[in-house]
């Protein structure tokens, strides 16, 4: 098929599934455009990728960024400023419900101060606070949780198309070449293939948790899959195998394992279960660990070699440049100037992260960041725990974003920055005031879990 040809009918697509859900019930305001137009730069391209006017990538310009994308981000952050600030928002408890992520953003700011790069690391965190109040702007929405399935749906509706045009039918702009082995990848609109696993993890969480939570009957699926629905999940089925990425492939399979067996109703309801069960997955996997190194079988069953391709040697040649074990390079400052280029010598490859979120943490926040990291995951766990018998189905899928998130970060580093493995690990963990005087989008529900 013509590229041109091709071109028009995925944008007719695209256009047809805008059109069919425009009849949606209780839709969110049209604030919530703000958040999805952050989550889709954050999932594909950023603005200056976009417009071909991204810099050449080096040292310098890693560690400025680009001036197209910082005035694009700025836009929408003061987009959703303007309209918190036109909520009627309970400050206070916000800061009282959330005092661990707020210690946790405090330390970040003191962290400038030791930073080689002061300007910049301060720049970084104008940024990583955007993600806060994407979050703040969703969660303040009649129905937070349907807010952020109907976020979800659209990018789903964006992001799964165009990867399969690009990759189809324009090569150029959907294929690249991994910088550590030379051998092609499928990168689809965003521009590295473990960012298209991700596109196709969120939206393999979303449509799960669709059709085996999000229901309206007793313990049934929620409905019968439209075609629609079917086409998107066979293209995300589609892209995540052509992406190749191990670690949003085993993340797939955990959300929608989790979901399919919290939707049993012996689990439903008692919804005390699924923190036991939670914890004897862990100790489990630490037993068969410790006994049988199931990590490496894993590994192998993933298609990976047991040095997760080349990562195991990364991570220790940079814990052998570690800065201040206690407080870390400060935030986001250790792949910047002379130690970014020496690592980019040492490794032979232009890494910008560790591949590993723990590890990322520690070597910019130290110690401190790793345990606020540590305090932050455990309070939403609490909190998740606190709604399981309220809400239970926005209460699993909060905990099927941390989750993930917690198993991602082995692999990847996203508890940072522009990402929305990130910011989804923060939607699970923040709560706001505004939302439990408007939130009662699963009543029904709600009264079948207490029985």
């Amino acid at each position: 098929m013509h590229p041109e040809l091709a071109a028009l009918i995925f944008i007719l697509f695209i256009i047809y599934l805008f059109w069919t859900d425009r009849k949606e019930c209780d839709r969110p305001s049209n604030a919530i455009w703000i958040p999805l137009t952050w989550m889709f730069i954050a999932g594909s391209r950023n603005v200056g990728e976009w417009l071909n006017l991204a810099p050449p990538k080096s040292v310098n310009a890693y560690s400025e960024g680009s001036p197209v994308d910082a005035a694009a981000f700025f836009l929408i952050i003061a987009a959703g400023l303007f309209i918190l600030f036109r909520r009627k928002i309970d400050w206070k408890g916000v800061l009282t419900q959330n005092k661990w992520v707020w210690l946790y953003f405090l330390y970040c700011a003191m962290s400038i101060i030791w930073a080689d790069y002061s300007f910049v690391s301060f720049k970084r965190l104008i940024k990583e606070l955007g993600n806060v109040v994407m979050i703040m702007v969703i969660l303040t929405e009649k129905h937070p949780y349907d807010a952020m399935g109907f976020i979800l749906r659209r990018l789903s509706f964006i992001w799964l198309p165009l990867s399969v045009l690009f990759i189809k039918y324009y090569p150029h702009l959907g294929r690249s070449y991994a910088s550590y082995s030379g051998l092609p990848m499928y990168t689809g609109i965003s521009v590295q293939k473990n960012q298209l696993g991700a596109m196709c993890l969120l939206s393999i969480i979303y449509f799960s948790w669709k059709y085996l939570l999000s229901r309206k009957e007793r313990f049934r699926l929620a409905e019968r899959a439209s075609i629609n629905d079917l086409i998107l999940m066979g293209m995300a089925a589609w892209l995540l195998d052509k992406a190749q990425s191990a670690t949003s492939l085993a993340c797939s399979v955990v959300a929608v394992s989790m979901f399919s067996v919290c939707c049993l109703e012996i689990i439903a309801k008692k919804t005390g279960r699924i923190v036991a069960i939670v914890m004897i997955t862990c100790f489990f996997g630490l037993f068969l660990e410790a006994t049988l190194g199931v990590k490496d079988i894993v590994i192998e069953l993933l298609g990976r070699n047991t040095s997760l391709t080349e990562r195991v040697p990364m991570w220790e040649t940079l814990l052998g440049m570690t800065t201040n074990p206690v407080v870390g390079a400060g935030f986001q400052s250790f792949w910047m100037g002379e130690r970014l280029e020496k690592i980019w010598q040492d490794l032979g490859v232009q890494f910008t992260q560790a591949h590993n979120g723990y590890l990322e943490q520690y070597l910019n926040l130290g110690y401190i960041g790793v345990t606020f990291l540590g305090v932050i995951l455990l309070s939403g766990l609490f909190k998740v725990r606190n709604q399981l018998g309220v809400d239970y189905p926005a209460a699993m899928l909060r905990l099927c974003f941390i989750i993930t998130a917690v198993l991602y970060n082995y692999t990847e580093a996203s508890f940072y920055g522009v990402n929305n493995i990130w910011l989804l690990t923060l939607f699970g963990i923040i709560e706001i005031s505004y939302q439990e005087k408007n939130s009662n989008q699963y009543g029904e529900f709600r009264s079948l879990s207490k029985e």
